[in-house]
């Protein structure tokens, strides 16, 4: 006859527990640190054409957000490749972007690229946003 003693149920329950406390925290730890992944690369900073001319050493291999304007007449379509530029008044940014092209991207629209800037000096876009006006107005 097999008797289970006491200590026996005691230290089975109290393993049970550690590995559930284990298990939760593993659980927590994975749920924050993806959630501040996500904060983290949604709050990214972006810069202006002028801050990004004044710093451009600083950006070398380095994937940075830059707005401006579209400028007219500078856009071209060959394929699926899209060449522009985006300017903030005082500087101004050749942009190469392959992708697709969101409907609301156009001349004199305010723009979003995110990527790096090449050996030859042009920014090489992995992401383009165009900027919505903040009120939409009837035609």
């Amino acid at each position: 006859m097999c008797t289970v003693t006491q200590g026996t149920v005691w230290r089975e329950a109290l393993l049970k527990r550690l590995k559930f406390i284990i298990g939760a925290a593993i659980v927590i730890v994975a749920i924050g640190f993806l959630g501040y992944q996500g904060f983290v690369s949604s709050a990214t900073y972006y810069y202006t054409v002028s801050e990004f001319a004044e710093q451009r050493d600083d950006f070398a291999n380095k994937s940075v957000r830059v707005e401006g304007k579209v400028t007219d007449g500078t856009i071209e379509r060959q394929g699926n490749t899209l060449k522009f530029t985006i300017s903030d008044g005082l500087e101004s940014l050749a942009v190469v972007y392959k992708g697709i092209v969101p409907d609301s991207f156009k001349a004199g629209g305010d723009a979003v690229v995110k990527g790096k800037l090449n050996a030859v000096g042009i920014f090489e876009a992995s992401e383009l946003l165009p900027k919505c006006p903040s009120k939409y107005e009837a035609a």
